[in-house]
């Protein structure tokens, strides 16, 4: 393969994989994470060793993570940070030393030298940031208190591996190295740790002093030239552009360097549409960070070490999921928060990737080794979405069967609304859904809000609106918006696509609820009215460009001396016409020219 189309056939191959094995995996009923790992294992064993496809796709598969962190710093302000770092600080801190002592001295105990055990230790202790955010995500409580502490509690971990990667080159030599150099002192050591950090302090205090500033203002200058691929690219420029800052000149990793970006976007009026044009870019590239990891995982370690990769996995799984747990509740979180963090930190990442790399460059480690922690990261990845759902579901039987108040869980939570009936389901809170909104509200009808925007949601239940995150299509979601006892469900979504699946999960769930649609298109409307024009269904289709012709008609009828009644009679009679599609000049010459031509004729008169 030509190296210049190594890059495209890479990540083409990726994610024609990752779609075929996702759809696999959902139809199996698992994560379609599984589906992703799968494809890169198949990649890896399909490929010819003569193409660095493992090379290019982890570089690829950089820009999803960091367009990742960019996207959570969107959505995770300063002032987040600041009310979670008595609980993020302490326990990712202290979580990092249990889990890396324990992998330590399992390390020591496979003949590792100190060097080596630590890095094993180090690289089992944090977890993958891309694994996490999906996992609180799938579960619709990325805008929870948990999603909070997650992303403070990754940004902890972050740091601390920074911190690492300075100093594990300069100690190496002492621990059991084998590259050749000067061992620095501790005096020596001890200048370098402070630079990483006062670089880091510097970049931060950089973008919150005068990048809060600089970036907004660039943002709502962009804006104002009303080109949506210039404010595109400018979204895309900083989170990319501030990562590589981050990276090149504060010693900081990529994806740090985004969430900063992110957090600091926050503060612009504009978050809500940066947030939109960066997550479609966003969900594709993380896809093939987990084909990535399946890329890097060689078969042959299950089969040659079964036992030491059992062993890597037992404290990837359940020693750091237990210590996640206590210390969590150490630091008085509720039993529910705690259990659904420690359950999604329960594996490894991208820094652990890198962290066991850097051992081996420096001879602390060997490649089966590094296999090991591979091996680990793929497993854990595998069993850690279904592993939490499952602890979840365990934990709250129990407390229904025993009722137990140290667990606190009877409380429901919040912002469920399973039993109500007889409401409005209004999927969208954009310039249409705040509109249906206010009429609801000033006529005193019940209703429930479905929004994928958490700040939009937090800013509703602010107001005292009744709201839910998350997206529509999941059948959980509206569940969560008790659509089996609504008698309407409104949907304002943009996308065709979608509102046809929301629709029809919304049907599955209460074949019984009317449905008013937002389409954009004469076609979709068709479509639309044909599923719902049928006996027992109660539905409408609103076609938005039809509704503001005739709304500009009804105003024209009036203006030119017509009555109300007038104006009603004949808005009403082209309302219920079907529309057809608009089209050039050359195709009405084949059809509605020539029936224009035929009405007249038959009239008995001609075109003036």
């Amino acid at each position: 393969m030509p190296n210049e189309t190594t890059l495209i056939a890479t990540i083409a191959i990726a994610f024609v994989g990752a779609l075929l094995m996702g759809l696999l995996a959902a139809r199996l009923h698992l994560p379609p994470i599984v589906g992703y790992l799968v494809a890169g294992i198949a990649m890896h064993a399909l490929a010819p060793e003569t193409v660095p496809i493992g090379g290019v796709a982890s570089q690829a598969s950089e820009l999803g993570v960091v367009l990742l962190m960019f996207g959570v710093g969107l959505h995770f302000s300063l002032r987040d940070l600041m009310e979670v770092r008595k609980t993020v600080v302490p326990g990712a801190l202290l979580q990092i030393a249990v889990t890396g002592t324990v992998g330590t001295m399992l390390g020591r105990a496979w003949g590792l030298s100190a060097g080596g055990a630590l890095t094993l230790g180090l690289s089992l202790s944090v977890a993958s940031t891309v694994v996490v955010l999906k996992g609180l995500e799938a579960r619709d409580r990325l805008d929870s208190q948990e999603g909070k502490l997650a992303a403070g509690w990754l940004v902890v971990e972050d740091l601390a591996m920074v911190a690492v990667l300075v100093l594990l080159p300069a100690v190496a030599p002492v621990l059991g190295g084998t590259v050749t150099g000067e061992t620095q002192s501790a005096a020596g050591m001890a200048l370098a740790l402070a630079l990483a950090i006062g670089k880091v302090v510097a970049f931060l205090v950089i973008m919150f002093a005068g990048g809060r500033r600089a970036v907004p203002w660039l943002l709502e200058h962009v804006a104002r030239l009303g080109s949506r691929e210039l404010f595109t690219l400018t979204v895309l420029a900083i989170a990319l552009g501030v990562g590589t800052i981050a990276s090149q000149f504060f010693g900081m990793s990529f994806a740090l360097g985004a969430f900063v970006a992110g957090a600091v976007v926050s503060e612009s009026e504009l978050s809500h549409r940066a947030a939109a044009d960066a997550l479609p870019l966003q969900d594709a590239f993380a896809v093939l960070f987990f084909v990535s990891v399946g890329l890097l995982f060689d078969q042959r370690v299950l089969v040659e070490y079964p036992w030491q990769v059992l062993a890597v996995l037992g404290v990837i799984v359940i020693e750091k999921l237990v210590v996640s747990f206590f210390v969590l509740r150490l630091l008085a979180q509720p039993g529910r928060s705690a259990l659904t963090l420690a359950s999604s930190l329960a594996q490894i990442g991208e820094f652990s990737f890198i962290l066991v790399a850097l051992g081996v460059s420096l001879g602390l480690l060997g490649r089966e080794t590094q296999a090991l922690v591979v091996a680990g990261s793929l497993v854990s990845i595998t069993v850690n979405q279904p592993l939490g759902a499952w602890l979840t579901r365990v934990l709250a039987r129990f407390d229904r069967e025993t009722q137990l108040p140290t667990l606190e869980l009877p409380t429901p939570i919040e912002h469920e609304f399973g039993g109500l009936v007889g409401h409005v389901v209004l999927v969208g809170f954009g310039r249409v859904g705040s509109t249906v909104t206010e009429v609801l509200d000033r006529a005193g009808i019940t209703h429930i809000v479905v929004e994928e925007q958490p700040r939009v949601v937090a800013g509703l239940r602010m107001l005292g609106e009744h709201a839910v995150s998350g997206d529509a299509t999941r059948p959980e979601v509206l569940e969560r918006a008790a659509i089996r006892g609504a008698l309407l469900i409104v949907v304002t979504a943009p996308e065709p696509i979608r509102a046809r699946r929301i629709v029809e999960v919304a049907r599955n769930l209460n074949p019984d609820v009317a449905v008013a649609v937002r389409t954009h298109s004469a076609s979709e409307q068709a479509y639309f009215e044909s599923l719902l024009h049928r006996p027992g269904v109660i539905g409408r289709a609103v076609y938005a460009e039809r509704e503001v012709a005739l709304s500009l008609a009804y105003f024209t009828l009036i203006a030119v001396g017509r009555t109300d009644d007038e104006a009603d009679m004949l808005i009403d009679s082209l309302r219920g016409r079907a529309t057809l599609p608009t089209e050039t000049f050359a195709a009405m010459h084949t059809r509605e020219l020539q029936a224009v031509l035929s009405r007249a004729s038959r009239e008995g008169r001609g075109l003036q």
